[in-house]
């Protein structure tokens, strides 16, 4: 089976114009999401639909990291021009002990950074652990990337990154 891949659009890596936490507060979505958070008690500034990551994401607004194992990101698939600091590591995945530390080296604690998994749980863990560790401006992708579990036990049936049809590759 050939690659996939969607190119809806290419991100813009330039660096935003008003990085930081007070761009993050005039971002209309962003500022949906702390709403939600705040109502929810969310221990993390929020979270975001795939397609509202991709729209921050591709605009240049926000970083996106990928938490999954290497292996996850290589045989299922991620997305192109994403960092990746893996919140779990090894064959028993065990927490990373210096996720804070290697997050910080992919994005400043005051960017804006969405936090990406296979289903949104271990992100949303993580970005209470980077919230926990400074990052003001930490926010989960809902769903993940290869969606919540359908009846038959399955992901990507009918949510998730993949699902949405938001570019992806696959090694």
């Amino acid at each position: 089976m050939s690659d996939v891949v969607l190119d809806v659009q290419q991100p813009s890596h330039a660096s935003p114009p008003f990085a930081g936490e007070g761009f993050a507060a005039a971002s209309p979505i962003l500022e949906k999401a702390r709403q939600r958070a705040a109502e929810e008690g969310l221990p993390y500034a929020g979270s975001v639909t795939p397609q509202d990551a991709w729209a921050l994401f591709s605009s240049g607004e926000a970083t996106l990291v990928d938490v999954r194992t290497a292996e996850e990101r290589k045989f299922v698939g991620h997305v192109p021009e994403t960092q990746h600091v893996a919140w779990m590591t090894g064959l028993s995945l065990s927490r990373n002990p210096r996720f804070a530390k290697e997050l910080e080296a992919k994005a400043g604690k005051d960017e804006v950074v969405l936090l990406l998994c296979r289903s949104g749980k271990r992100s949303a863990a993580a970005a209470e652990a980077a919230h926990k560790a400074g990052f003001k401006n930490v926010f989960n992708i809902l769903e993940g990337f290869e969606g919540d579990l359908d009846e038959q036990q399955r992901r990507g049936a009918f949510n998730g990154w993949r699902n949405a049809g938001l570019p992806w590759i696959q090694d």
